[in-house]
């Protein structure tokens, strides 16, 4: 799966945000079926959003995933049937408890392809991994056999909160998330790049502090997380550019790159007064590898 830096989450009752999200530079859509859709409306948003992905059959800009209900749910299943006529490059998994679901959800898009007749494991997953309480316990799952559709990993901490019985799930003097939730997004990180997953960050809720959503997209991609989930449609440039290469970081990636090329055999080289071994040249080559899928979005 290319890169995806931003994933734009759309109502998928919402006539007026669906149009509107047609133009939105998000290099994803999440069709969603679950916590901005009322139980009252559960079948219109279905119907919704089969009609909208069959309208947009060109993805070459923006891909449109869906988000179902929980596996848990009597929801998950007709959520299913319904929208995958309209072949959604993939399907969003909330309150995930272990890799188990993610194979359930698996098996089932087996089947669902095989009616619609569609290429067979063509519709990926990204799984919300920490949204309940006993998925902080089973990240371990993900390494002893998970399906290759699972392509990203993102980590929950609203829904974590309300399942550990917290309040909140930030430190109110710091402002920095408490430990639960520090543990959550470290092992989401981990367990993505351990599986060759993309690691995608939370969403920021304060749709408005659009300052804090850039700090927090760089803190992020510091760590290794690669795009964001946006909330609101104003989030998408700010994600785009956070998660794009400056082309200051291609230029001393080249560098790296080059300078050992230029030094084969050896396991250091000096570069600007700075030793650099063979994890930098690493880093160098990863980052041109995202510039060119990158570069294939824009």
């Amino acid at each position: 799966m290319n890169i995806i830096r931003s994933w734009l989450f759309v109502p998928g009752d919402s006539e007026r945000k669906l149009e509107k999200s047609r133009d939105n530079p998000a290099d994803a859509l999440i069709l969603d079926l679950e916590d901005s859709v009322a139980d009252d409306r559960q079948d219109i948003a279905r119907e919704m959003t089969c009609a909208y992905l069959k309208s947009r059959t060109d993805r070459s800009r923006q891909q449109l995933w869906v988000r179902i209900n929980p596996l848990d749910t009597e929801l998950s299943l007709p959520d299913l049937a319904a929208v995958m006529p309209g072949a959604p490059n993939g399907i969003c998994l909330p309150k995930v408890y272990s890799a188990d679901d993610v194979n359930t959800l698996a098996n089932y898009l087996d089947a669902l392809e095989a009616r619609e007749g569609l290429a067979q494991g063509s519709t990926k997953i990204l799984c919300v991994a920490t949204e309940t309480a006993a998925s902080l316990l089973t990240f371990h799952t993900y390494l002893e056999g998970v399906s290759e559709r699972l392509v990203a990993m993102t980590w929950g901490g609203e829904d974590l909160a309300a399942a550990l019985g917290a309040s909140d799930n930030r430190n109110p003097n710091t402002g920095e998330y408490d430990d639960p939730f520090l543990f959550a997004k470290t092992m989401c990180l981990s367990t993505s790049r351990a599986i060759d997953a993309q690691p995608v960050g939370v969403v920021y809720v304060d749709y408005k502090d659009l300052e804090g959503l850039e700090a927090d997209c760089l803190r992020d991609q510091r760590s290794g997380f690669i795009g964001k989930i946006a909330i609101h449609p104003a989030q998408s440039e700010i994600i785009n550019r956070a998660f794009t290469p400056s082309a200051e970081d291609i230029a001393h990636a080249q560098r790296v790159i080059d300078v050992f090329e230029q030094n084969p055999g050896l396991g250091t080289v000096g570069l600007d007064g700075k030793m650099l071994d063979m994890p930098h040249l690493k880093q160098a080559r990863n980052l041109m590898a995202l510039v060119e899928q990158i570069g294939a979005l824009d």
